[in-house]
Order: structure tokens, then C-alpha cells, then sequence
């Protein structure tokens, strides 16, 4: 559940800032189909990986945080 929550707000973020995943998992170093994965709620992104995003998204940490 909790990774779902992630996933969404991650996609969330990610397409309000104009990117697509294949463009966003490049920049991360990741995989379309892992970026998919997180995405969709089927894997949870570890914590580097959440430092990695927000800052390459541009918002904090908390921003990303599920309620």
C-alpha cells in the first residue's frame, strides 16, 4: 500500500515537471521497466533513491512523502 501511495506521487512529479520515464529513468540511472515498477507500486524505491529523485525533481523529500 505504502508503495503505491510513493509511486503515484513520484509519477505525480515527475509529469508535472514535463519529463517521461524513459527521459527520468535515464537521468536516474535506472531501468524504464524498474521506474514502471516503482511507479505502479509494485517496488519500493529505497531511501537513496528517494533523496535522488526529489533532488533531481526539485522538491523536498516531504513533498514525496505519502500522507
Amino acid at each position: 500500500m505504502e508503495a503505491e501511495k510513493w509511486g503515484r506521487r513520484i509519477r505525480a512529479y515527475r509529469k508535472l515537471k514535463g519529463f517521461t520515464q524513459e527521459s527520468f529513468a535515464k537521468e536516474l540511472g535506472l531501468s524504464v521497466s524498474i521506474l514502471g515498477e516503482i511507479e505502479r507500486g509494485n517496488r519500493m524505491p529505497d531511501e537513496r533513491l528517494i533523496v535522488k529523485i526529489a533532488e533531481f525533481l526539485g522538491v523536498e523529500i516531504d513533498e514525496l512523502t505519502p500522507q
